[in-house]
């Protein structure tokens, strides 16, 4: 048990045992149904709510509000393996992942107790919202404001790309207070929105991403929003909001390594099982080559995750792994992906083999919740000392 959080770090053997369990029951719908959700138009209730019911969207959230009292490094598994199971889910990120911890972290015992026993059973879905169309990477620049009337504030402006609008009861939105006299930016609060709230509504975005949880643009007019719905303090959000940015960025990258490894794991049967001319294709360098570096890759992010999970659950800095976590786990996982349909060849781009529908969605994890760029911009910075490029 950890003097700074609380937080019970688990053995080598209760590790595997939750990676079997999950994987057990992710693998009970696998990828076919995923992609039945998708065509369907849902959200994989039946899989969440599997989830939720053995407490493994609770399982790092306090055991006083209904979670398993561990870490991100016990969620972080639960993701790797569903999405492993070929059921890799956004929303999870964004509701146990980055708005639970935030609540977590940041609200009064009152906030704990009134959100976190949904978002650890999985009956309370959270959606995240900072993302806007003018401000990009540079929170700083949110235009979405939030104007302290009386008991309430009135929130008005607009956010883009968030995940899970259409399954989520509540939204964690991110909007300016206030702006810093001295350099012009935007002072940030966090505020919890019932997602039926007047004024608030969203319409989804067309993307090619094949995946349940649909993009949104989500629109806020005179949207009132009770005081005590604030988490943290007036004009410290940023500093609230990245208690759960650091866990997005170490979750990105194990939703990524997840695909990376169920695209490996398929590609190496094709390859053993394929014969073109007198012998597996797989004892062709070409094939195997491409295969064993993503092996290497995905295992190399796979280490740097852990350690980050690490950090992060002992209540140290985290933001350098975080950000270098996401970054080797996205690249890891379209890398291992990308191997995987060109080992298919023809049959790589079917929806019968599985694998290329998850492409998009890989690909899109290397651009946000953080882009490359924007890390490499951070870890020159930040771990080599160079001058600030932006």
């Amino acid at each position: 048990m950890t003097a700074d959080t609380g937080t019970m770090f688990t053995t080598e053997r209760e590790e595997q045992a939750i990676r079997d369990a999950v994987g057990g029951i992710a693998g009970s719908y696998g990828p076919a149904y995923y992609q039945q959700q998708v065509d369907d138009g849902a959200n994989c209730a039946e899989l969440w709510d599997a989830l939720g019911a053995k407490g493994y969207l609770g399982v790092h959230l306090p055991e006083e509000y209904g979670g398993g009292g561990l870490g991100l490094r016990e969620l972080a598994i639960v993701v790797q393996e569903t999405a492993l199971a070929g059921c890799p889910l956004q929303a999870m990120l964004f509701s146990a992942g980055v708005t639970g911890t935030i609540l977590s972290r940041s609200a009064t015992e009152e906030q704990k107790s009134r959100w976190l026993p949904g978002v650890a059973t999985g009956e309370t879905r959270l959606a995240f919202a900072i993302t806007e169309p003018d401000a990009g990477a540079n929170a700083h620049r949110i235009s979405t404001v939030a104007s302290r009337r009386g008991e309430h504030y009135v929130i008005n402006g607009q956010k883009v790309f968030i995940t899970g609008m259409e399954s989520a009861q509540w939204v964690m939105v991110v909007a300016r207070t206030g702006v810093d006299e001295r350099s012009g930016r935007g002072r940030l609060s966090v505020f919890m929105v019932e997602a039926d709230t007047p004024g608030l509504s969203w319409t989804p975005i067309r993307t090619v991403m094949n995946q349940p949880d649909k993009s949104h643009q989500v629109f806020f007019d005179s949207v009132q929003v009770p005081v005590e719905n604030l988490v943290g303090s007036e004009n410290k959000g940023l500093a609230v909001a990245f208690t759960g940015l650091n866990t997005e960025r170490i979750l990105t990258s194990s939703i990524c390594t997840g695909i990376g490894h169920y695209a490996l794991h398929r590609a190496v049967a094709y390859a053993n099982r394929r014969r073109v001319w007198d012998q597996p294709i797989g004892a062709h360098q070409a094939v195997a080559h491409p295969l064993a570096a993503a092996h290497i890759h995905l295992q190399a992010a796979q280490l740097v995750a852990n350690r980050a999970c690490e950090l992060y659950d002992s209540g140290a800095e985290v933001g350098e792994l975080a950000n270098m976590a996401k970054y080797l786990g996205a690249a890891a996982g379209l890398e291992a992906l990308d191997a995987a349909v060109s080992v298919h060849g023809g049959n790589g781009v079917t929806y019968e083999y599985q694998l290329a529908p998850y492409f998009w969605l890989v690909r899109m994890l290397n651009m946000g919740p953080v882009s490359k760029e924007m890390i490499l911009n951070f870890v020159a910075e930040h771990s080599l000392g160079l001058p600030r490029s932006y």
